[in-house]
């Protein structure tokens, strides 16, 4: 499968963004997707994702409330939402696939096997 991001720009404090997350070659819907960024210096951290079976979402606390994962089978895309937007909140956002991805390791970017190229989101005023 291949993904492709997008959405990504600078966007000033408590501000919006939406992300999307392509997917090509094989469709979303009986795998487990998300999110994860990475800001300058520091490691990937997950941020969301979502079991399209069932559509169960998972969120990192930090962007618990301000976050939203979704998806959309006959686009075979994902998003992102993003609202109330906080400098800290400046990273490199990547989506990440994988059919096989048990539960415990939704978290874990090393689980996933399939990964976009990135888009950059900068809060900042």
């Amino acid at each position: 499968v291949q993904l492709q991001a997008s959405g990504g720009g600078l966007v000033q404090p408590g501000g919006s963004l939406r992300l999307s997350c392509a997917a090509s070659g094989r469709t979303f819907s009986r795998q487990t997707s998300g999110w994860f960024r990475q800001a300058p210096g520091k490691e990937r951290e997950f941020v969301a994702a979502i079991r399209w079976s069932g559509g169960y979402t998972y969120y990192a606390d930090s962007v618990k409330g301000r976050f939203t994962i979704s998806g959309d089978n006959a686009k075979n895309t994902m998003y992102l939402q993003m609202n109330n937007l906080r400098p800290e909140d400046t990273a490199v956002y990547y989506c990440a696939a994988d059919p096989s991805l048990i539960l415990s390791n939704v978290r874990v970017s090393r689980a996933y096997g399939y990964w976009g190229q990135g888009t950059l989101v900068t809060v900042s005023s």
